[in-house]
């Protein structure tokens, strides 16, 4: 007779992961009900401005965006996602339709760090989905270059500024591991700030609450100046979204999700950094610090500043 022996520690280390798993796998943890905006009211929904080098284009003819928004195709696909299509990007990531005027002028700020891999992924799949939106838009990679905790929030205040000086009035604030698969999902700002990537594939396509506001936000420049941007305390991960979430509340600015079918994403694989631990402490005292720590307060010395063919790369110390 064979005699097995189980600790009392492997009893609730099992316990705990059936816990685990049932709280994963449970759809009553998503917030299943949420406000958004629907597909034939998007458009309506979208602040068109562009910046004053687009606008003085004299060619007449404005860009039509109906087809895009009503057919929201899936574009995730090859060759979408392998090799740039008739690549006309202009030098620093640039580009805007040459056959009509667009409506809307974009900045999409990348914070990065040693993600290669990623980042190629990212610029090939993301001018090809972007020129297919016949947007005006510009990609910034914003680089940490020295050994300190990753600052997530700080790169996007320094993207943030430097878009600004550029004229860019909308702003789109994305990790470099989140891809759009709808085209529809136009990248531009509405009136309110908008969580672009509510229905993502890593929690089954389900928005885990109501209050998330990151991974890929657009948000017009003049509402980000009003919060301050975002805080620069928060090294290493989490906290910095929520905490610009309670910043927009604070200044009494709702934000908006287009509705599922257009907020579709797919997280690529990366390896999970570990939590800061002090990101509980900075949210509890964020309200404090709302006038005093962000755009008004931001130091970091540009280590370089290069126009690459696919991208506008600054490296920073911060």
């Amino acid at each position: 007779m064979i005699k097995l022996r189980i600790s009392l520690r492997q009893i609730y280390a099992f316990v705990g992961y059936c816990v685990l798993l049932v709280y994963l796998l449970w759809p009553g943890r998503f917030a299943s009900r949420y406000d958004y905006i629907e597909g034939e009211e998007i458009y309506d929904q979208l602040v068109r401005k562009t910046t004053k080098n687009v606008s003085l284009m004299r060619n007449g003819i404005r860009c039509d965006y109906s087809d895009v928004i009503e057919e929201n195709v899936y574009l995730y696909r090859r060759p979408f996602t392998e090799e740039i299509i008739n690549n006309n990007v202009k030098l620093g990531g640039e580009w805007h339709p040459e056959d009509c005027l667009p409506s809307f002028s974009t900045a999409i700020i990348v914070p990065y760090r040693q993600r290669e891999r990623q980042l190629n992924q990212f610029l090939i799949y993301m001018h090809n989905y972007l020129r297919r939106q016949r947007i005006h838009y510009r990609i910034f990679v914003i680089e940490q270059y020295d050994p300190k905790p990753f600052n997530r929030a700080k790169l996007f205040n320094i993207g943030a500024l430097i878009a600004m000086k550029l004229d860019y009035p909308c702003l789109v604030l994305h990790d470099v591991d989140l891809m759009p698969l709808q085209l529809g999902n136009l990248y531009a700002c509405s009136r309110q700030p908008r969580h672009m990537c509510s229905s993502l594939d890593v929690f089954r396509y389900n928005l885990p609450y109501r209050g998330l506001f990151g991974g890929a936000i657009s948000i017009q420049s003049h509402q980000f100046m009003k919060v301050n941007g975002m805080s620069n305390m928060f090294s290493g991960w989490g906290g910095e979204d929520d905490d610009f979430y309670s910043r927009l509340e604070n200044k009494e600015i709702e934000i908006c999700r287009f509705s599922p079918e257009y907020s579709r994403y797919m997280m690529l694989k990366h390896r999970k950094e570990q939590p800061s631990k002090d990101r509980v402490a900075f949210l509890r005292n964020g309200h404090l610090r709302y006038h005093t720590d962000g755009l008004n307060s931001l130091v970091y010395k540009e280590v370089g500043f290069k126009m690459h063919n696919l991208f506008t790369h600054v490296l920073v110390e911060t």
